[in-house]
C-alpha cells in the first residue's frame, strides 16, 4: 500500500512504516470508550483544602523552592487566534454592512474597552485615513474589522492567541505571553530565576522570540529575577496520516500522503524534553490582569504544595522498598497511601501475597505524578475528572473529554452531565523519579485513548487521527490527584467578546 516515495516521505518526518500501518489500522478499528466508575467529587477523588491546609501547602511549596529545585512553567501557545474571531470573519463576509447579530452589536458597542483599541485605531488612521470613531459614524464598520483581522492592519485573524493585546495597564497593554511571564515570577521561580517554556507553531516562532526579547527585561527588573525563556515546536514525527472514508491513505493532489498535526497530545514529546523537577502547565489564554492574580498565585502554590507533599511520601516508601526490610504492616500502610491519597484502587489487593504486593506498590508509586486544579462545573468546555478503569483492572483518577465516553451508555452520560467539576488545564507535574532520574514520559501514555474526527481538504472528506490528549490519555498512567480551586482562577478567552468580561477589564 505504501510506495517507495511514501516511505521516503515518512522517513523525512521521523516516522516509521510500522507507525503508519498502526495508524491506518486504528482508523479501521477505532478506539474503545473508557469504562467509568464515577465522576470525581469532593470526598471521592477531589480534595478541598480549608484555609489552614492551604497555608500549610503554600509553606511546603516555598520550602521546596528554597531547596534549589528547578521549576518550569510550560505554556502550550501554538494555537492561532482565528477561532476567536469566527463571528467577526462572518460579519466581514456578510451581505449586510452594519452590526446585526447580538455578537456584532456587543463588539461595536464596547469597542473602546478592548486592550487593542488604541493599536486598532492607529491601524485605521494609517490605512483608511480615519480613526475608529469616524469610520463607525460613517457606517464603515467593516473597515474597522478588516483592519483588526487582516495583514495590512493588526493581523489578529492570523496571529497566535498569545500575541494579542488582552489587558489594559497604565504603562501599556499586555499580551497573554506577558501575563505568563508575570505568573512565572510570582509562583514558579526559584533561585531568583523563572523558567518559562512556550510551545509555538513554526510560522510564529520568530515573532514570539522577538516579542519575548522586547518584554522580558522589563519584567525581570520589576520582579528582581532572571528569566530563562525557551521555545519548541510540535515535532513532525508526531504528525498523523489522514485517511479516506474507506480507511485508505488520503493523498494530496501530487500523490503524496497528507499528514496532520496530532493534536495537543503530541506535546508529551516536548514535555519530555524539559529538564525540571516540577512543571506547571496552563493554557495560553487563561490569564487575568494583575489586580485579579492573587487567587491564581495562591492556588498554584497550593496545588504545587500538595504535589511535593505526596511526592515526598511516595519517595520515602520507594526507598524503604529498596531497603528490603519491610514488614506486612508497613506494606499495608503503603497500600493505604496508594488507595486513599493517590486514589488508585485495586479490588484484588487483598489476594496479593507480600512479594506481589511490593511489586504492585512499586509499580504505582514509581511513575510521574500530577496534581490538577478542578473548578465547579458552570457549563464551560473542558475535561471532566473521573474515576476510571485502567487496562490493568485498577481504578484511578483521569481527566476525560466527552469523546472518550460512550454516549449510548445512560449511566455514563449521567455522570458526565451531572459532574460537579471540570479541569481547565491547570496542572502541576513531577517528572523525575525518586533517584533523580527523568521519567520517559511517552512510556506512560495509554495509546488506546486516541480520537478520530471527520475533516475535509479541498472539498474531499477525510478522517483525522488525534493522539491521546496531553492531559487525557498522554498522562493516563501517571498518579493523578484533583484539588478544588476557585472559579476565579479560570478565565479562558474563546471569543474576542470574552475579553469584555469583567475578569479581563
Amino acid at each position: 500500500m505504501l510506495s517507495k516515495q511514501d516511505l521516503e516521505q515518512i522517513a523525512l518526518k521521523g516516522i516509521t512504516e510500522d507507525q503508519i500501518n498502526t495508524q491506518l489500522d486504528e482508523f479501521k478499528t477505532g478506539f474503545p470508550f473508557l469504562k467509568l466508575e464515577a465522576a470525581a467529587a469532593i470526598g471521592n477523588g477531589i480534595i478541598a483544602p480549608d484555609e489552614d491546609a492551604r497555608k500549610q501547602y503554600v509553606d511546603v511549596w516555598n520550602a521546596y523552592k528554597a531547596e534549589g529545585k528547578k521549576i518550569v512553567k510550560f505554556v502550550p501557545a501554538s494555537g492561532a487566534a482565528s477561532r476567536m474571531f469566527k463571528d467577526m470573519f462572518a460579519f466581514l463576509n456578510a451581505d449586510y454592512q452594519e452590526p446585526t447579530t447580538d455578537f456584532e452589536k456587543c463588539f461595536f458597542n464596547n469597542i473602546e474597552k478592548f486592550a487593542f483599541y488604541d493599536e486598532l485605531d492607529k491601524a485605521c488612521q494609517q490605512n483608511e485615513g480615519k480613526g475608529i470613531k469616524v469610520l463607525v459614524a460613517d457606517g464603515n464598520y467593516k473597515a474597522v474589522v478588516a483592519n483588526m483581522l487582516n495583514a495590512q492592519g493588526l493581523n489578529y485573524g492570523q496571529l497566535p492567541k498569545g500575541m494579542l493585546l488582552f489587558h489594559k495597564y497604565a504603562d501599556g497593554a499586555r499580551t497573554p505571553m506577558e501575563e505568563h511571564l508575570v505568573e512565572g515570577a510570582l509562583y514558579a521561580s526559584s533561585n531568583s530565576e523563572a523558567n518559562v517554556h512556550f510551545t509555538v507553531s513554526h510560522e510564529h516562532i520568530e515573532f514570539f522570540e522577538k516579542k519575548v526579547a522586547e518584554k522580558k527585561d522589563g519584567f525581570a527588573r520589576k520582579y528582581g529575577i532572571k528569566y530563562n525563556i525557551s521555545f519548541s515546536e510540535q515535532k513532525p514525527s508526531t504528525d498523523t496520516v489522514a485517511a479516506n472514508p474507506d480507511n485508505t491513505p488520503f493523498r494530496n493532489d501530487d500523490g503524496s500522503l497528507l499528514f496532520r498535526p496530532g493534536g495537543h497530545g503530541a506535546l508529551i514529546q516536548n514535555l519530555n524534553d524539559i529538564d525540571a523537577d516540577v512543571i506547571f502547565i496552563k493554557n495560553i489564554d487563561n490569564v487575568v490582569p494583575d489586580r485579579l492574580k492573587n487567587d491564581t498565585v495562591e492556588y498554584k502554590q497550593v496545588i504545587a504544595g500538595v504535589l511535593v507533599s505526596l511526592q515526598k511520601k511516595a519517595f520515602a516508601y520507594l526507598r524503604m522498598l529498596d531497603g528490603g526490610d519491610v514488614d506486612h504492616a508497613k506494606l499495608e500502610e503503603m497500600a493505604s497511601f496508594v488507595e486513599n491519597e493517590l486514589c488508585c484502587k485495586n479490588a484484588n489487593i487483598k489476594s496479593l501475597d507480600d512479594e506481589a504486593l511490593k511489586a504492585y506498590i512499586r509499580s504505582k508509586l514509581n511513575r510521574p505524578m500530577r496534581v490538577c486544579g478542578v473548578v465547579k462545573n458552570v457549563g464551560e468546555p473542558g475535561g471532566g475528572p473521573f474515576l476510571t478503569y485502567n487496562q490493568d483492572g485498577t481504578v484511578s483518577l483521569q481527566i476525560l473529554e466527552s469523546s472518550q465516553i460512550d454516549k449510548s451508555n445512560e449511566a455514563y452520560m449521567k455522570m458526565f452531565t451531572e459532574g460537579t467539576h471540570f479541569n481547565p488545564v491547570d496542572l502541576v507535574c513531577a517528572v523525575k523519579d525518586y533517584k533523580g532520574n527523568d521519567f520517559d514520559l511517552p512510556k506512560f501514555v495509554d495509546k488506546s485513548t486516541g480520537f478520530i474526527s471527520s475533516k475535509s481538504k479541498n472539498g474531499k472528506e477525510l478522517k483525522a487521527l488525534e493522539l491521546p490528549g496531553l492531559w487525557n490519555g498522554a498522562m493516563s498512567n501517571w498518579n493523578t490527584v484533583f484539588v478544588e480551586v476557585p472559579l476565579s482562577t479560570f478565565n479562558p478567552v474563546k471569543t474576542v467578546n470574552d475579553l469584555l468580561r469583567e475578569q479581563h477589564q
